[in-house]
């Protein structure tokens, strides 16, 4: 792994950090967010899969990847996400397969006014239940796919049945027994509706991981267009560019992190060491120079990049 990546994955946990505590649980529906929704939403074509026994997992996962443009069926997913010994899937698995077909698998927030804005923007959402009690689960995916406000429903694809109407009290009921777990599969062009920025960084940088750095740079690029501003995007856009071997890209990104961030020692390492990757290590001194003066528990890495660069210069 590069110094570069590393001072990335260590600038993101740091910008991160306060967006990875634990959430709270979500509020019963607002009239606010209720007044600013469509009073009724199905999306009637997403596909479905009925679940067999223990499946709905691979079922639900295929339902919203289809609908992301993913040709893909449940039997292909089963070995990926279905754990025989526990008779089901769980959500790292269900993240990881759909990664790994080459969409972006956001975590939402649990927050139901947000998987609503979701699905009326479009998009189906899975989320997990627990359709008996706390102390003896039945675990189960299920797909969100409209809902009616006036008769306070919420509709989805879930087991054998293709249309399932259940109250908005009873589904969150339910859903609140799985600490609010729901997902969005998008292509890496498109960024949830509801999104994050911190989230989503992090769920295309665990996107990245894959090995899809084309992918990966196409989903950045729309999370710039969503957070232009965002040091966390630029820095992750550079990294990718520099792994791409598009130096001149990954320059251009960095530099444009230290300009509107000029305390960041990650932007100001990845710029130094980029430079200095490019033949151009004089330029480089003066910005590692700078991160190394600022500290922080990037001072390893800072100070391991100077080194590297004073090396060279008197070569």
């Amino acid at each position: 792994m590069s110094r570069v990546y590393a001072s990335l994955l260590a600038g993101i946990f740091i910008l991160m950090a306060a967006g990875c505590r634990t959430l709270p649980p979500p509020a019963a529906l607002s009239e606010e967010k209720a007044a600013s929704l469509p009073r009724q939403v199905e999306l009637s074509a997403v596909p479905f899969f009925a679940q067999e026994d223990y499946q709905c997992g691979p079922a639900a996962l295929a339902m919203v990847m289809e609908h992301a443009g993913i040709d893909v069926d449940p039997e292909v997913l089963r070995p990926e996400v279905y754990l025989p010994e526990r008779e089901g899937s769980l959500q790292v698995e269900m993240l990881g397969a759909t990664r790994r077909h080459g969409l972006v698998a956001y975590q939402m927030s649990p927050v139901l006014g947000e998987v609503l804005e979701e699905v009326a923007r479009g998009t189906p959402v899975v989320v997990l239940q627990n359709l008996a009690l706390d102390w003896y689960p039945v675990w189960h995916y299920a797909v969100v796919i409209g809902y009616d406000l006036d008769d306070k429903e919420i509709i989805l694809r879930s087991g054998r049945e293709r249309v399932q109407r259940m109250s908005l009290l009873a589904f969150e009921n339910t859903w609140a027994r799985s600490a609010h777990w729901a997902m969005v599969a998008l292509s890496p062009g498109k960024v949830p509706y509801t999104a994050k920025e911190s989230r989503y960084v992090a769920a295309v940088n665990a996107f990245g991981k894959t090995g899809q750095l084309p992918a990966a740079r196409t989903a950045y690029l729309a999370a710039k267009q969503r957070w232009p501003g965002s040091l966390g995007v630029s820095i992750a856009l550079g990294n990718v560019a520099y792994m791409l071997k598009r130096m001149d890209e990954a320059e251009a990104e960095f530099r444009s992190a230290v300009e509107s961030h000029p305390d960041s020692v990650a932007a100001l390492n990845n710029l130094a060491q980029t430079l200095s990757d490019m033949g151009r290590d004089a330029e480089a001194l003066p910005f590692v120079q700078r991160a190394v003066k600022l500290g922080g528990p990037l001072q390893d890495i800072v100070l391991s990049t100077q080194a590297a660069i004073e090396r060279k210069l008197k070569q």
